[in-house]
């Protein structure tokens, strides 16, 4: 199949025929176009503030998780949240660390230890409301939103069933509580 269609309903087995050299998720069933829209011949690639922001929280992760049994994965990585009840469900998180255990050959099944999302113009509110609601009923332990436009991040952290958030800007270090000893410095990240 060349790409979804509107109003229709898929699982993860029609997200893999998709053909059009789009970036498409699911949520719910419902498919999303990552970055612009479906008259695009093609996804364009974020912006240069996105790619760098994650190019250097992977670059800082990756360093910290060296030697340790703990990856982290960047995007295109499929993240199916629900694969045991629908497999309705599939981002593509711009950065994820995940038990090895859940991997599979283009992503995790399952909910991945910690998430970061950095905001576009077509995905910031999917990422703070669909995004946010379907990472807390996964059981996503972490879930960073990253805001290059504003300089902040925004940590969910999973607490008896519900995110507790904090927000973070200018000349802040942010703990990433997943991994002991592990920091991120705004004015780095952000430089």
């Amino acid at each position: 199949m060349p790409s979804p269609e509107k109003n229709q309903r898929y699982t993860y087995d029609d997200y893999c025929t998709w053909d059009d050299d789009k970036r498409w998720e699911l949520y719910e069933g419902v498919a999303y176009l990552m970055f612009g829209d479906e008259s695009c011949v093609r996804s364009p690639a974020p912006a240069w503030p996105h790619q760098r922001a994650g190019g250097k929280l992977h670059h800082r992760l990756a360093g910290f998780l060296e030697g340790k049994p703990l990856e982290v994965f960047y995007a295109p990585f499929d993240v199916r949240l629900n694969p045991e009840t629908g497999d309705d469900t599939v981002f593509q998180p711009d950065l994820v660390i995940c038990d090895p255990a859940i991997l599979s050959k283009t992503g995790c099944k399952g909910a991945p230890d910690f998430v970061v999302e950095i905001l576009s113009p077509s995905t910031r509110s999917r990422d703070r409301v669909q995004k946010f609601n379907a990472y807390l009923q996964a059981g996503v332990r972490e879930y960073w939103i990253v805001d290059t436009d504003n300089q902040t991040i925004m940590v969910n952290l999973l607490e008896n069933g519900k995110y507790v958030s904090s927000t973070y800007g200018a000349g802040d270090i942010v703990p990433v509580h997943l991994l002991d000893g592990c920091e991120i410095a705004l004015s780095d990240l952000f430089a």
